[in-house]
Parts: C-alpha cells; sequence; structure tokens
C-alpha cells in the first residue's frame, strides 16, 4: 500500500473518531441541558356558540376567520314570538362556522366555535420520568410544523397533576396476572411568545425545555 493511501485511510479514520466523538459529545450535552419531547400540540381556548333558544336563526352573520369580541351579537332566533339574540361567549377568531341564516335550530345546538388566538400554547406530553427536570417558568424553545423554518420563544405556565392514562376513556386492566410497565406522560401547558399567523390550533410542534 502506498504512503499517500495510507496517510489518506489515516486521515479519513481520524475523522471519523472526531465526528463520533462530538456527535457523542453532543448528545450528552443536549441530554443534561434540555428535555425535549415531539409529542406537542398547538391549543388555543375554545368556546362554542350555541343556540339559547328553539327557532329559526336569522341575521346570521358569523364568518370563519373573523375576529369576534365578548358577547357580540352574531345572529337572532325567532321564535314565532319574540327574536332573541345569539352572543359570542369570549373575544376570539372564529374557527369553525356550523350554520346559516335562516336555519331551524335547536336549543342547545353549537353554531360555531370560536379559538383564542392571541393566547395560543402548547400542550406537550412530558416523559414521567423527567418531570424531576423541569418546572413553571422553565423557557421552551418551540417549532410548529406549520412555520418549520421558525423557532419561537415559549415558557412552562403549568405542568399536569396526573398522566393521561388517568383520563383514557378506555384505561387499560391488568386481567392475566402479567404487568409490564409502561412509562407514562404528563401534559405540560407552555405559553407561545409572539406566534406567526402561520401557527393554528391543532398544529403538532416540538419544544425543547431548557433544565
Amino acid at each position: 500500500m502506498s504512503k499517500g493511501r495510507l496517510l489518506l485511510i489515516n486521515v479519513v479514520g481520524m475523522i471519523v473518531v472526531l465526528a463520533v466523538i462530538a456527535a457523542g459529545g453532543n448528545f450528552y450535552y443536549e441530554n443534561q441541558n434540555y428535555v425535549k419531547t415531539d409529542d406537542a400540540v398547538v391549543s388555543a381556548e375554545i368556546n362554542q356558540i350555541v343556540a339559547t333558544n328553539s327557532g329559526l336563526l336569522t341575521n346570521w352573520t358569523a364568518k370563519e376567520g373573523e375576529v369576534v369580541t365578548g358577547h357580540q351579537e352574531i345572529g337572532k332566533i325567532s321564535t314565532g314570538q319574540q327574536a332573541l339574540p345569539v352572543d359570542s361567549m369570549a373575544k376570539g377568531t372564529i374557527i369553525k362556522n356550523e350554520a346559516k341564516t335562516n336555519q331551524l335550530v335547536q336549543a342547545g345546538q353549537v353554531l360555531a366555535q370560536t379559538a383564542d388566538m392571541d393566547h395560543l400554547y402548547i400542550t406537550a406530553n412530558i416523559d414521567e420520568d423527567q418531570l424531576n427536570n423541569i418546572e413553571v417558568g422553565d423557557t421552551v424553545d418551540i417549532t410548529v410544523d406549520g412555520d418549520a423554518e421558525a423557532t419561537f420563544n415559549g415558557q412552562i405556565e403549568e405542568i399536569g397533576y396526573a398522566t393521561n392514562s388517568v383520563f383514557s376513556a378506555l384505561p387499560s386492566q391488568n386481567s392475566n396476572g402479567t404487568y409490564t410497565k409502561v412509562t407514562q406522560k404528563v401534559p405540560v401547558k407552555i405559553l407561545v411568545e409572539n406566534p406567526s399567523s402561520k401557527v393554528l390550533p391543532g398544529m403538532n410542534a416540538e419544544v425543547k425545555i431548557s433544565i
């Protein structure tokens, strides 16, 4: 084997070793300084606009994307004897319109839904064995699939008091006497600072919590 080729092999080998060391060091650093998960979703406070009475819906003005104020009248329900107003519950953006003018509605029927787009937050599911590493007030780097080029700042506002499995509609039952330990997840609420208009409720997100 020529000296030149041997030198090239040694150089390549050294580069590979250094790359492995760098990757290992970065992995260690990340695990010591951050808690990360991609089991997260953009959330918002959702309110329903419902029919207070049965009757004919008139003057319905709701449009998806429209911003309404709290207790803003967006329609009326004619009962044949009187016309009763339909008001929004709180300030928000209409994200779902489920009604139209001159439609017969029933008392309690959902006519539209609004979301508080000014106070979006992330619901991140954190492994139970990582909870000791985080606390309310920790800073968070957030990326959202709908605006993947941007990184948003965030802060932990709440840490759940129970795992998600507690609220499962069909909690697991151990009927055969065997047991397999499964790591549980706890919901953590993270406020998003200055999200872009591309960030919408329901989008997938990734969080990186500084510890």
